[in-house]
């Protein structure tokens, strides 16, 4: 059953050089108990779109729809958001040590935030801080509850982040970046702790991330933003094993492996573009190295992809039938792309494209 169902969201600021068109039209839906990765670059788009449906995004001008249990939260009121937030759908932030105030103690802090929602005691609230901190297990968390943020090591307070957002069990849950700071080994750690807790509570997680190595393992469904835009949406198994986006294909390939021991990292070329001037047609093409004449003039609909394989779509011109990555493929891409282009060129002036 569908939890949270986003349709074509726009989110845009005014700024003195113009306009960023920061998300431009972005589709999900997450459903109870499973998780949605949003991955792209950074300036995709994706922390935008998942913040604005929560209303931490002011001063933007925001449309579409996105629908948490029938109910808009595009046009909720102020108060009745606050209300929501917290309560239904727990927010952990990117950097547990700018969100933690580092004058409050971390027990105060979780404490405050259930005492906003419920008409707990202040000694109810501190018993259920403790119990939180035992749960996201923080070693002796009756004497920890009253440590400042930093004395947590960097594991500790993404930990304690975890257990503000899980204080009032909500059905929601948005990590944005939850690992970025974390060394490898303390990313495993908040993972396992994320899926350990999700499986006990059914809880819905929409995971935020710029490594595909991130969600790899933990989420059910993967969206891939880019400029604002989505460029390519599918289960796991499909989308890691038979990528069709060629930027999606180019995110995996600059993952590090062990087969890749002593080679270089294979980076994306270029840069992503400017969202007060996004280029025309796909905004990925000043980079593709697959680019047609096709992708200067026209946006590609997200459409479906890996030969119809159900839920798979991608936002690309190439055949659908050229799904995966492997040398063979890359040539046929490769193949394509300068077939489009002869073709093109041998077209009489005003002949169709």
């Amino acid at each position: 059953m569908q939890l949270l169902t986003v349709e074509d969201l726009k989110v845009s600021f005014p700024t003195p050089d113009g306009v960023v068109e920061a998300v431009r039209g972005v589709s999900f839906s997450v459903d109870r108990g499973k998780t949605l990765g949003i991955v792209g670059e950074s300036g995709s788009g994706k922390s935008v779109a998942t913040q604005t449906i929560v209303g931490l995004n002011p001063g933007g001008k925001v449309s579409g729809q996105a629908r948490f249990e029938g109910r808009d939260l595009l046009t909720m009121g102020r108060d009745e958001l606050r209300r929501l937030r917290g309560a239904e759908i727990g927010m952990i932030f990117q950097d547990p040590l700018s969100s933690l105030h580092p004058y409050y103690r971390v027990g105060w802090q979780i404490m405050e935030m259930i005492r906003n929602h419920t008409d707990m005691t202040k000694r109810q609230a501190r018993q259920r801080a403790i119990e939180l901190l035992e749960l996201v297990r923080i070693p002796q968390p009756h004497r920890r509850v009253d440590d400042y943020p930093f004395q947590f090591s960097g594991g500790m307070r993404q930990r304690a982040m975890i257990a503000m957002a899980l204080a009032l069990n909500p059905k929601l849950l948005i990590a944005d970046e939850p690992t970025t700071a974390l060394d490898v080994t303390v990313q495993a750690q908040i993972m396992e702790l994320m899926q350990r807790l999700q499986d006990e509570f059914d809880i819905a997680i929409i995971l935020i991330t710029h490594d595909l190595g991130v969600v790899a393992d933990v989420a059910d469904e993967v969206l891939v933003m880019y400029a604002g835009k989505p460029m390519e949406v599918a289960d796991r198994r499909s989308l890691y094993y038979r990528p069709h986006h060629p930027y999606t294909v180019g995110l995996l390939e600059s993952l590090p492996r062990p087969t890749n021991k002593g080679q270089r990292l294979k980076p994306i070329t270029g840069q992503p573009p400017s969202l007060i001037h996004p280029p025309q047609g796909c905004p990925f093409h000043p980079r593709c190295p697959y680019v047609m004449d096709r992708c200067v003039s026209e946006m590609p609909p997200l459409d479906d992809a890996d030969g119809g394989v159900a839920g798979h779509r991608s936002a690309c011109w190439l055949p659908s039938d050229i799904a995966g990555a492997s040398p063979e493929l890359d040539a046929q891409r490769l193949d394509v792309a300068q077939r489009n282009r002869t073709a093109v060129a041998a077209a009489p002036e005003g002949g169709a494209r």
